[in-house]
Protein backbone atom coordinates (compact mmCIF):
# COMPACT_ATOMS: atom_id res chain seq x y z
CA UNK A 1 0.00 0.00 0.00
CA UNK A 2 1.30 3.49 -0.94
CA UNK A 3 2.13 5.81 2.25
CA UNK A 4 -0.43 8.32 0.31
CA UNK A 5 -3.09 6.24 1.42
CA UNK A 6 -4.64 7.16 4.55
CA UNK A 7 -7.43 4.63 5.84
CA UNK A 8 -10.08 7.61 5.97
CA UNK A 9 -9.73 6.93 2.00
CA UNK A 10 -10.54 3.38 2.88
CA UNK A 11 -14.51 2.27 2.54
CA UNK A 12 -15.53 -0.02 5.50
CA UNK A 13 -12.69 1.18 7.96
CA UNK A 14 -14.83 3.90 9.46
CA UNK A 15 -14.50 2.27 13.19
CA UNK A 16 -11.09 2.22 12.70
CA UNK A 17 -10.70 -1.35 14.37
CA UNK A 18 -8.67 -4.27 13.75
CA UNK A 19 -10.26 -6.69 12.30
CA UNK A 20 -8.92 -10.27 12.55
CA UNK A 21 -10.04 -13.74 10.60
CA UNK A 22 -7.71 -16.72 11.69
CA UNK A 23 -3.97 -15.26 11.17
CA UNK A 24 -5.55 -12.31 8.98
CA UNK A 25 -5.45 -8.75 10.75
CA UNK A 26 -6.30 -5.69 9.06
CA UNK A 27 -5.70 -2.46 10.75
CA UNK A 28 -7.78 0.50 9.39
CA UNK A 29 -5.93 3.25 10.97
CA UNK A 30 -2.82 2.41 9.21
CA UNK A 31 -4.05 0.92 6.31
CA UNK A 32 -1.97 -2.38 6.59
CA UNK A 33 -3.16 -5.93 6.30
CA UNK A 34 -1.17 -8.45 8.28
CA UNK A 35 -0.76 -12.64 7.24
CA UNK A 36 0.69 -13.89 9.90
CA UNK A 37 3.49 -11.92 11.01
CA UNK A 38 4.03 -11.45 7.20
CA UNK A 39 2.45 -7.12 5.93
CA UNK A 40 1.09 -7.33 3.08
CA UNK A 41 1.44 -4.73 0.39
CA UNK A 42 -1.78 -3.81 -0.81
CA UNK A 43 -3.76 -1.17 -3.67
CA UNK A 44 -6.40 1.23 -2.11
CA UNK A 45 -8.35 -1.36 -3.99
CA UNK A 46 -7.07 -4.21 -2.55
CA UNK A 47 -7.35 -3.40 0.74
CA UNK A 48 -11.14 -2.32 0.56
CA UNK A 49 -11.76 -5.43 -0.82
CA UNK A 50 -10.17 -7.66 1.40
CA UNK A 51 -11.85 -5.48 4.47
CA UNK A 52 -15.17 -5.67 3.02
CA UNK A 53 -14.86 -9.46 2.55
CA UNK A 54 -13.44 -9.75 6.02
CA UNK A 55 -15.98 -8.04 7.84
CA UNK A 56 -18.53 -10.92 6.72
CA UNK A 57 -16.07 -13.81 6.65
CA UNK A 58 -17.29 -17.08 6.46
CA UNK A 59 -20.84 -15.50 3.86
CA UNK A 60 -20.82 -15.47 0.14
CA UNK A 61 -21.13 -12.31 -1.07
CA UNK A 62 -22.12 -11.24 -4.11
CA UNK A 63 -20.03 -9.61 -6.84
CA UNK A 64 -22.61 -7.18 -7.38
CA UNK A 65 -22.66 -6.03 -3.27
CA UNK A 66 -18.99 -6.16 -3.57
CA UNK A 67 -18.58 -3.73 -6.35
CA UNK A 68 -21.20 -1.12 -4.45
CA UNK A 69 -19.00 -1.42 -1.14
CA UNK A 70 -15.57 -0.95 -2.96
CA UNK A 71 -16.04 0.71 -5.99
CA UNK A 72 -19.19 3.00 -4.70
CA UNK A 73 -21.32 1.87 -7.89
CA UNK A 74 -22.96 -0.25 -9.60
CA UNK A 75 -21.61 -3.44 -11.43
CA UNK A 76 -22.22 -3.13 -15.33
CA UNK A 77 -22.60 -6.05 -17.79
CA UNK A 78 -19.76 -7.51 -18.38
CA UNK A 79 -17.32 -5.73 -15.96
CA UNK A 80 -14.97 -7.84 -14.42
CA UNK A 81 -13.01 -5.64 -12.17
CA UNK A 82 -14.04 -7.54 -8.83
CA UNK A 83 -12.57 -10.72 -10.67
CA UNK A 84 -9.20 -8.98 -11.42
CA UNK A 85 -8.81 -7.93 -8.06
CA UNK A 86 -9.76 -10.70 -6.29
CA UNK A 87 -7.10 -12.93 -8.21
CA UNK A 88 -4.59 -10.08 -7.06
CA UNK A 89 -5.54 -10.12 -3.67
CA UNK A 90 -6.13 -13.85 -4.11
CA UNK A 91 -2.13 -14.03 -4.96
CA UNK A 92 -0.82 -11.89 -2.04
CA UNK A 93 -2.59 -12.99 0.67
CA UNK A 94 -1.08 -16.85 -0.88
CA UNK A 95 2.01 -15.75 -1.55
CA UNK A 96 2.16 -14.61 2.47
CA UNK A 97 1.08 -17.54 3.62
CA UNK A 98 1.58 -20.32 1.33
CA UNK A 99 -0.43 -24.00 1.54
CA UNK A 100 -3.54 -21.67 2.80
CA UNK A 101 -6.79 -20.42 0.96
CA UNK A 102 -8.53 -17.11 1.71
CA UNK A 103 -10.82 -16.08 -1.10
CA UNK A 104 -13.33 -18.91 -2.53
CA UNK A 105 -15.09 -18.11 -5.41
CA UNK A 106 -18.64 -19.20 -5.85
CA UNK A 107 -19.74 -19.33 -9.42
CA UNK A 108 -22.53 -17.34 -10.70
CA UNK A 109 -22.83 -15.52 -7.23
CA UNK A 110 -19.36 -14.29 -6.04
CA UNK A 111 -16.75 -14.58 -3.05
CA UNK A 112 -16.45 -15.95 0.44
CA UNK A 113 -13.36 -15.20 2.55
CA UNK A 114 -12.41 -18.15 4.86
CA UNK A 115 -9.06 -18.45 5.65
CA UNK A 116 -8.25 -22.44 5.30
CA UNK A 117 -5.33 -24.71 4.87
CA UNK A 118 -5.14 -25.55 0.86
CA UNK A 119 -6.30 -29.18 0.09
Amino acid sequence: MTTATRATDLPEASDGLPLRVAHVEIRPREGMAMVGDRAVALSVREFSLLTALARRAGHVIAREELFSTVWGGSLRRGDRSIDVYVHKLRQKLEAASPGWTFIHTHVGFGYRFAPEPAV
